[in-house]
């Protein structure tokens, strides 16, 4: 067993998966394992599997022990996230309260709203806060302008500030897409399914408050599309992967899964879909009955190999000449080689990547504060 099948089966095993992990355990490297949490931000789901070892797994770990240090350091991390999870819980219900007071609807994407589906909410390491607010970018501009300090660089799609410490983006709409007819669906769709993701309120842990989040069925959408827009930019890893795990690991999907696979495929999301199924049931055991798309072996391995290199955001590519981490001048040049690899597999997109990313160059230039 290799050290890569050996952190994806742990990784089953801490999101509920019921497989013998007796041999894993007595022979898993666990600094490379921490190494690859860290990697890919999942500290706190991964601690949460180690904590349940000592009474599922005790002989396997006497013959494989985890050093003091190692385990200590994996300890005061996850508690570390526990407490931002709590704050950033606090905060994102006040600025819910705030916001919806001042009179705009709006809802909390992502974040805070995802980690309500994990079996503990307090694992998931949180970002940033993105709001989607339900109304036209003038208005959210002025009220945006009186009530934070905003910073010069507004993109098309969201403002960004920073409250209390804690990184805010205001949207106008949830994301895009590079090609254009797909992006003119996409933007028609979420303006037909914004008001009920603004009314559908949920209460936040050890009742901290309440937030309005997406529904499951706006989310099979929207994070789909969230992960293919940032495959094309820099890069997804495996916590966006685990939290699109819960999103299709859900029942209530199962009714209207014809409905949903009508629109991936006239949003452009099909193929997509497939290698993201492919992903979720090869690393996270998906079953086939819960997938919104058939599996797509041969994007599905592609896929799965720019997770595993490129980390959190492609932070950690070692490939495409460490492009994530490079000047803007250069890292424009390298997106452009990196997306050509992709052409064969998403035409569409791959190619309109760095026509959309220039256009979107000038027009930041031309709106900048």
């Amino acid at each position: 067993m290799t050290q890569s099948s050996a952190n994806l089966s742990f990784l089953r095993y801490c999101l509920g998966g019921k497989a013998d992990l007796s041999i894993v355990v007595a022979k898993i490297d666990w600094r490379q394992l921490y190494s690859f949490a860290t990697k890919q931000t999942i500290i706190g789901i991964c601690f949460a599997g180690i904590e349940r070892l000592g009474k599922e797994y005790p002989n396997e770990l006497k013959q494989n022990p985890i050093e003091r240090e190692l385990l200590m350091t994996w300890m005061a991390k996850s508690q570390q996230i526990r407490r931002q999870n709590f704050n950033v819980n606090e905060f994102a219900a006040k600025l819910y309260s705030k916001l919806t007071e001042d009179g705009l609807r709006c809802c909390i994407l992502k974040g805070q709203g995802n980690a309500l589906m994990y079996q503990n909410p307090y694992s998931r390491t949180p970002g940033d806060v993105d709001v989607w607010v339900n109304a036209n970018r003038k208005i959210i501009m002025e009220y945006a302008s009186k009530k934070f300090e905003l910073e010069d660089d507004i993109r098309l799609q969201h403002v960004e500030t920073a409250i209390d410490g804690i990184p805010v983006e205001l949207h106008f709409f949830p994301c895009t897409i590079n090609n254009p007819i797909h992006n003119a669906r996409l933007q028609k769709w979420f303006k037909r399914n914004a008001d009920l993701q603004c009314s559908h309120i949920v209460g936040l842990p050890d009742g901290t408050g309440e937030i309005a989040v997406p529904t499951s069925a706006f989310n099979v959408v929207y994070q789909l599309t969230h992960l293919y827009h940032h495959f094309f930019d820099e890069g997804i890893g495996m916590r966006q992967i685990i939290d699109y795990y819960y999103v299709v690991n859900n029942d209530e999907l199962l009714v209207i899964r014809d409905t949903l696979q009508r629109e991936l495929k006239y949003l452009g999301l099909w193929k997509f879909a497939g290698a993201v199924m492919y992903v979720l049931h090869e690393t996270l055991g998906l079953s086939e009955e819960k997938m919104i798309a058939p599996m797509d072996e041969k994007r599905g391995k592609l896929l799965l190999a720019e997770i595993l290199n490129g980390g959190n955001f492609g932070r950690h590519f070692t490939k495409y000449g460490h492009f994530t981490q490079q000047g803007m001048a250069k890292k424009y040049f390298l997106k452009i080689w990196r997306n050509m690899h992709f052409v064969r597999y998403y035409p569409a997109e791959a190619l309109s990547e760095p026509i959309f990313r220039t256009w979107h160059f000038f027009w930041r230039v031309k709106n900048k504060k």
